[in-house]
């Protein structure tokens, strides 16, 4: 019998619940680090309340006025444009890579002419109702 495995040897070191084990104590381990962090913070820091600390504080300015400020919808019509050619973005860059691979040539070439396409009815669109001019 010697040379022959045993069951109780065979479950310890399988590998397969190894892995969950290193992943759940790297888990526990962050959680402990955040909270031994939180804690310390909470027992190291200086507790002095004033009324300029209490004061609402943004960008270096003190609050002055009304805390309702206007803007115009352009910025947010940029910002929409911008997400929308950065997911463009994050969908070329793989299609690059398996266009490259044997056998796939035509058919991404025809999906990739689709979704561009659909991006510049986009675009064209937008400029058509005049959202990309800045006056």
């Amino acid at each position: 019998m010697e040379g022959q495995p045993t069951a109780a040897g065979a479950a310890v070191g399988s590998g397969y619940f190894d892995a969950y084990a290193a992943v759940g104590l790297l888990a526990v381990v962050g959680v402990l680090f955040v909270a031994v962090s939180f804690t310390a913070n909470r027992l190291l820091r200086p507790v002095v309340y004033s009324p300029e600390k209490l004061l609402a504080y943004e960008c270096g300015v003190d609050p002055v006025g009304e805390g309702w400020a206007h803007t115009h919808i352009r910025y947010y019509v940029y910002a929409f444009l911008y997400v929308i050619f950065a997911v463009d973005a994050i969908y070329l860059f793989p299609w690059a890579t398996v266009f490259a691979a044997a056998g796939y040539g035509a058919a991404t070439l025809v999906e990739m002419f689709v979704f561009i396409g659909f991006l510049a009815v986009g675009l064209l669109y937008a400029w058509k109702k005049g959202v990309l001019e800045w006056t």
